[in-house]
């Protein structure tokens, strides 16, 4: 438990979603906060605290850590308390014991009586607290400013009703824009996020719900690199739209033995070229069926590049060693290393031989690949990841793997994405601006100044 905080200190309850792609930047933005002298309480479930980064010793008075058992809900495994413990099919039942949380957390609440509640897009039921609440999206601006004001989130008869309309830019978006989704994805998007599920209430409804209810929306996001959606966004919620810098991270010294078992993968890293091995990964989100798996494993293998794949065991493989093609690890073991499970994503970022990522082009992602300076593959899969990498590609960031009309991809494509953005001279203008984005995305300045200024929001607001 944290140290009794001070009557005039400011106290902000965060509460994210149940997925490590959300309640990451969560812990992100409440070390933050905890640096400008805010008192932060961060709720999340017992086995997702356990497995979440811990907080900086100097920091333990004011960040307090609050484990709140997740109910039991029938078809949902026991013990699955996030997305990366279940398949998307499963991920409603998640939501319907996120929304029977209501009544725990209202305990915790009515025990503390923050200043501020500041949350993710779930909870539609926040109002209910009488609490001044913000909306934190760790999705960019780009992203909400793509599906309009929130009536139209609330109703999408009002402009949401064929798959179509998802396959180009909104009519709300003025500007030169190429933000929209794949034909192939448009269907699955409409029904998965417009669309009714077992939780009674759309993930549209949660984010509308949530929009018109709070004080003002927070982001993720940056004036420097989107900052025509921001303004958009501001016209479209009517309300404060604050965006609260990219939370880059700096990235801890390598100490000897510090990661003990990732020394030998560290030294062959050292090895290698600056620059030269590209990294893999895409992330505990994302469900890699059998046949894709294999394909960027015959892609890596074809492109002849250096390659360092951190990938998670898949459901449908019993073993490890199921995971990869028949073969492949004998096949490339000249060329490159898979590591299963966990990685040391950041230092194996920051490292001086990585030059490239091939990824899904989620949000977190991006920004610690471009605070590098990296080229970028993408390999987008889910929701967001498609109006992020139509953005990068439209500013000439990143290279995106071809697909067919159904939205497969082929080893081939892979291979020929991978060599245009690491070597071929007509990706040069792609590493490049990557390089010269890394002046935005790795500044810790600029970024801090976003801190202060929402920080100082936050103050004004509870009159602090």
């Amino acid at each position: 438990m944290a140290a009794a905080k001070d009557s005039k200190e400011l106290h902000v309850v965060m509460l994210p979603f149940l997925a490590f792609g959300h309640m990451v930047p969560f812990l992100h933005l409440s070390t933050a906060l905890a640096n400008a002298g805010i008192h932060v309480s961060f709720v999340s479930s017992t086995k997702n605290i356990q497995r979440l980064p811990k907080i900086p010793p100097h920091l333990s008075s004011l960040i307090q850590m609050v484990q709140l058992p997740l109910p039991i809900v029938n078809g949902l495994p026991l013990g699955a308390e996030a997305t990366t413990d279940i398949s998307m099919h499963q991920t409603p039942y998640l939501k319907i014991a996120y929304d029977l949380w209501k009544k725990p957390f209202k305990q915790f609440i009515d025990q503390n009586t923050p200043d501020w509640i500041i949350h993710d897009f779930a909870p539609y039921w926040i109002s209910e607290f009488n609490i001044p609440h913000i909306l934190f999206s760790v999705f960019s601006a780009s992203v909400y400013s793509f599906f309009g004001p929130p009536e139209y989130l609330s109703d999408p008869n009002k402009y949401w009703t064929s798959p179509g309309l998802l396959s180009s830019p909104p009519e709300w978006i003025t500007f030169p824009s190429s933000v929209a989704f794949r034909s192939y994805e448009a269907p699955y998007v409409l029904a998965g996020f417009f669309g009714t599920n077992a939780s009674g209430v759309s993930d549209s409804e949660r984010v509308a719900t949530c929009i018109q209810s709070c004080q003002a929306v927070a982001l993720r996001s940056c004036k420097e690199y989107e900052g025509e959606y921001l303004d958009l966004l501001e016209k479209l919620f009517k309300k404060p739209v604050i965006p609260v810098g990219l939370l880059p991270q700096a990235v801890p010294e390598r100490k000897e033995g510090g990661l003990a078992e990732w020394e030998a993968t560290f030294k062959w890293l050292d090895e290698r070229k600056p620059h030269t091995v590209v990294f893999v990964g895409f992330g505990s989100e994302c469900k890699l069926s059998k046949e894709q798996v294999y394909e960027i494993a015959h892609g890596l293998e074809l492109s002849g590049l250096p390659f360092l794949w951190t990938l998670r065991k898949p459901m449908w493989a019993v073993e490890d060693s199921e995971a990869l093609p028949p073969g492949f690890k004998v096949m490339t073991e000249s060329m490159g290393l898979v590591c299963m499970g966990w990685a040391p994503q950041m230092e194996i970022l920051a490292h001086p031989s990585i030059g490239g990522s091939l990824f899904h082009s989620g949000w977190g992602s991006i920004v610690e690949t471009l605070q590098y300076g990296h080229s970028l593959i993408v390999l987008p899969l889910v929701m967001d990841q498609s109006l992020n990498a139509s953005l990068l590609v439209e500013r000439g960031l990143a290279v995106e793997v071809e697909r067919g009309k159904d939205g497969s991809f082929e080893r081939e494509s892979i291979a020929k994405a991978l060599r245009k953005g690491m070597v071929d001279v007509e990706g040069e203008r792609n590493r490049v601006h990557a390089r010269e984005m890394s002046k935005i995305f790795g500044d810790l300045d600029l970024h801090q100044g976003y801190i202060d200024g929402f920080a100082q929001y936050l103050k004004r607001g509870s009159g602090k």
